[in-house]
C-alpha cells in the first residue's frame, strides 16, 4: 500500500491534511506511561492520578496547585518538542504542494515543524495561549514567559501567589484557551484562520485534491472526518485517505477513491 499512497500525494493538486490526536500519539506526545511518570511522578505520588489527563481534571485546592501542575502540562506538551519527528517527515512529503492543514490538536507541533502559519487552522485552541475564563473580551495571550516562570519558580508542587494569573480587563482568572464549553474564545486568529480555511476548501471543490486524514477519532468527527468523507463524495477526482492505528475506515461510497492504513504514522510516514 505505501507506494499506491506516495504515488497518490505526489499527483494531488491540493492536500487538505486533517490531523487528530493520534499523529501527536505517533510523534511520541503520549500522556501516561513513561512519559507521565519522567515529568508527573511527583504530582502523581501527591494526588494519587496516573496521567496527565486525568491530573488536568483533578479539584486542587488552590490555584498555587493548580498552576503548578498546569504550567508544568503546558511546557511538556506545548514549549518542549515531541521525541519523534513524525511532523517533519509529514512536512517533508507535503511542503511543495498546495496544502492547508486543519487540526483538533493544541500542542502547536505543526508550525514548530516548519508549517506556514497562513495554512493552519486549530479549531480547538492552543496550549500557548491564556484567555479570561469569564469571558469578558474576546482576546487571547501568549503565555509562554508566565508559564517558564511558574515552572522554574514552583516549590512543593505551587507556584508563588504572584505568578497567577488574572485577566488584565476584569481581573478574574485567566485559564487556557481550549474548546471545552461556550466560553472558549474565538479570537481574531482564530476566525482569520477559519476564513482562510474555508476560502481554501470551496478553492479546491474540484479537481485532484487529496483528503488526508491523520489519528481522527470518534471524539469530534464533525470537525474533520464527516466533513472529508462529504467533500470526497461530492467530487470524483478527489482521495481520501485515512492513517490510524486500528481505526481506519471510510464509507462504501467513497471506498474505490480511498485507502485506509491501519498501522502507525510515523512507521507509514518513514517508509515513504
Amino acid at each position: 500500500m505505501t507506494p499506491n499512497l506516495k504515488e497518490i500525494i505526489a499527483s494531488a493538486d491540493a492536500v487538505v491534511i486533517g490531523a487528530g490526536a493520534g499523529l501527536s500519539a505517533a510523534a511520541g506526545f503520549t500522556y501516561s506511561g513513561e512519559r507521565f511518570e519522567r515529568y508527573f511522578s511527583d504530582f502523581g505520588a501527591k494526588y494519587g492520578f496516573c496521567d496527565m489527563y486525568a491530573g488536568g481534571f483533578y479539584p486542587y485546592e488552590t490555584p498555587e496547585e493548580f498552576w503548578a501542575y498546569w504550567s508544568r502540562y503546558i511546557f511538556v506538551n506545548r514549549y518542549m518538542d515531541p521525541p519523534k519527528p513524525v511532523y517533519q517527515k509529514l512536512f517533508e512529503l507535503i511542503r511543495d504542494k498546495d496544502y492547508f492543514v486543519i487540526t483538533t490538536n493544541v500542542d502547536h507541533c505543526f508550525q514548530k515543524a516548519g508549517f506556514d502559519k497562513k495554512r493552519l487552522f486549530y479549531t480547538q485552541g492552543d496550549y500557548g495561549l491564556f484567555q479570561c475564563s469569564e469571558p469578558c473580551h474576546h482576546k487571547t495571550y501568549d503565555n509562554e514567559e508566565l508559564v517558564r516562570r511558574m515552572v522554574a519558580e514552583q516549590r512543593d508542587l505551587r507556584i508563588p501567589t504572584e505568578l497567577i494569573p488574572c485577566c488584565p480587563v476584569c481581573g478574574k482568572p485567566m485559564t487556557m484557551n481550549l474548546r471545552a464549553d461556550d466560553k472558549f474564545v474565538q479570537d481574531e486568529g482564530w476566525d482569520a484562520a477559519c476564513k482562510r480555511y474555508g476560502k481554501f476548501i470551496n478553492a479546491h471543490k474540484q479537481g485532484r485534491v487529496l483528503y488526508l486524514e491523520l489519528g481522527v477519532g470518534m471524539n469530534t468527527p464533525v470537525i474533520i472526518k464527516y466533513p472529508f468523507w462529504r467533500y470526497a463524495a461530492r467530487n470524483e477526482r478527489a482521495f481520501y485517505i485515512c492513517i490510524n492505528d486500528g481505526e481506519a475506515f471510510c464509507p462504501a461510497q467513497i471506498g474505490k477513491r480511498s485507502l485506509c492504513i491501519n498501522a502507525d504514522i510515523g512507521e507509514v510516514l518513514s517508509s515513504l
